[in-house]
Parts: structure tokens; C-alpha cells; sequence
């Protein structure tokens, strides 16, 4: 099938490209892991674009699938594998900017990553419970409880910082 196949899913991908990039990489942290991310997830769409386009909401169905290929990677294994870099900080350092965004980073990677996917989607994309559950296929109560988890691991992590907050700093 030719891109030319399908005229709607080139605008799709032209208008939406950049939300999704953004989204994958608040998920992973990784530019270049976001862009693999999204360009997996763009497959997807494109080989089910038929049934992708007559969704009621495209966006939440792109989405989804974009947050399950996260998911289905983090289990792989190949997001673990640190090819520079330090080890993580036990304790997040004081002081503005990058140097927090890349403590809370490092303490959000330490996550599961459903409890990432969960954090991500609540506190960076201002996404409500019920929209959550529906992304990622699991009841409110699920998601609840996930953010409850989730959110007592940042604190062990992170020390006398509030996780809420902290995740508003990566935006």
C-alpha cells in the first residue's frame, strides 16, 4: 500500500505528530526512545488506518495504542540497557532547572511502567481518571490505586520532595 493510499492518515500524522512526540517522551524520558516509540506506534495506526478512522476519537485510540506499545517495550527488557550515563541518584539534588527535571526523571524511570504510564498521563497531560482507564484499558479503581502506588515509590525516592510537584517540573 503506497502513502498515497491514505491522503487522511498523512494529515493525521502531520497535525498530530507532535503531540504524540511529546507524549512518548514524557513516557520514556528519551528523545530518541520517544521517536522510536511514536514511529512503532505510527505503524500500527497506518496498518489498522481503516478501522483507526472511523473511531469516534481518533486521538484517544492513537493514544492508547501509543501508551500499550510503552508498556510492550518496557516488558522487553531493551529500555533497561544504559549505554552512557551514571548510575541513578538515591536522593534528589536541590537546586532549579535541569537538574531537577533529570532527578525526577530518573525517579520516574525507577517505576513500573504502568505506574510511569499512569503518573504521565494523570500529572503531565492532565488527563482525568476516567480518560486514563480508558487509555490504558483498566478500571478508575485501578488507575487510583496505581497513582496511589506510584506516588509513595516517589517518595521514597525522591525524600522530603512532593511527587505531584515534582512531575509538574518536567512539563
Amino acid at each position: 500500500m503506497s502513502a498515497g493510499a491514505h491522503p487522511e492518515f498523512l494529515a493525521y500524522v502531520r497535525g498530530r505528530a507532535g503531540a504524540l512526540r511529546r507524549s512518548a517522551y514524557l513516557l520514556c524520558g528519551d528523545t530518541h526512545q520517544a521517536d522510536d516509540l511514536v514511529q512503532e506506534t505510527l505503524t500500527k495506526v497506518y496498518a489498522r488506518w481503516a478501522g483507526v478512522a472511523r473511531a469516534d476519537n481518533i486521538d484517544a485510540y492513537v493514544h492508547r495504542i501509543l501508551v500499550r506499545t510503552f508498556i510492550s517495550e518496557r516488558r522487553r527488557g531493551w529500555w533497561k540497557v544504559r549505554l552512557f550515563g551514571e548510575a541513578l541518584p538515591d536522593q534528589a539534588r536541590l537546586g532549579p532547572g535541569v537538574e531537577d527535571r533529570e532527578v525526577v526523571r530518573a525517579a520516574l524511570s525507577r517505576l513500573t511502567s504502568s505506574q510511569q504510564a499512569v503518573l504521565v498521563l494523570r500529572f503531565l497531560c492532565d488527563r482525568s481518571v476516567a480518560d486514563v482507564a480508558a487509555l490504558l484499558g483498566c478500571s478508575e479503581g485501578t488507575v487510583k490505586s496505581q497513582t496511589s502506588h506510584a506516588l509513595t515509590a516517589m517518595r521514597k525516592i525522591l525524600g522530603s520532595r512532593e511527587p505531584a510537584s515534582a512531575l509538574e517540573g518536567l512539563r
